[in-house]
């Protein structure tokens, strides 16, 4: 892969992230939209995304190094596709939620980070709560649309160095034999 081709792919990505998180923050502020815990875990995630993919444009990695970002980037749209899955899955049935869990400040200050990402996962009514939908599908089920074409983009990419780097020769000789032949 050459220098071009890679931070143009990683500037595309970025750009893409950048988009989603300037959407969710619109939806936000101009809508109206108050996010949930798993909104805002989601969007975490897409700035994770966002930033690995920023410094790899900037960085222009050679072929170790753009493994190693489209590996942080596979990671952080793992995690916004896990916690987009779950909040989808908690849309789907909205009746298992009576009360409302505690702000997402209160949440995480009143015990270990570790506990409140469990209590997040296991969801609440807001979470449970669609606001808005476009073509009929909600936030979070635009969310994991994304989540995954990038986790999808991720792992063609990983998939390609791994098959790049099987294709080398181990032991320093040519790998064209009409170049190795003159």
């Amino acid at each position: 892969m050459s220098l071009a081709c890679s931070r143009s792919l990683f500037f595309m990505a970025f750009t893409a992230a950048a988009l989603a998180l300037g959407v969710s923050f619109h939806l936000e502020y101009v809508v109206g939209l108050k996010p949930c815990g798993l909104c805002l875990l989601q969007r975490g995630c897409l700035a994770l995304l966002m930033i690995v993919y920023l410094i790899a444009s900037v960085h222009g990695p050679r072929r170790f190094g753009s493994f190693i970002y489209w590996l942080a980037g596979v990671g952080a749209s793992l995690g916004g596709t896990i916690t987009a899955w779950r909040q989808v899955l908690l849309q789907s049935d909205p009746q298992q939620f009576a009360v409302c869990s505690p702000t997402f400040d209160n949440l995480f200050g009143s015990m270990p980070w570790t506990c409140a990402l469990r209590r997040l996962f296991e969801g609440d009514a807001d979470c449970a709560e669609i606001s808005w939908t476009l073509f009929d599908l909600s936030i979070p089920e635009w969310s994991l649309l994304f989540f995954v074409a990038m986790l999808i983009l991720g792992a063609y990419q990983l998939l390609r160095h791994v098959w790049v780097a099987c294709l080398r020769p181990l032991s320093g000789e040519s790998s064209h034999p009409a170049i190795a032949g003159d």
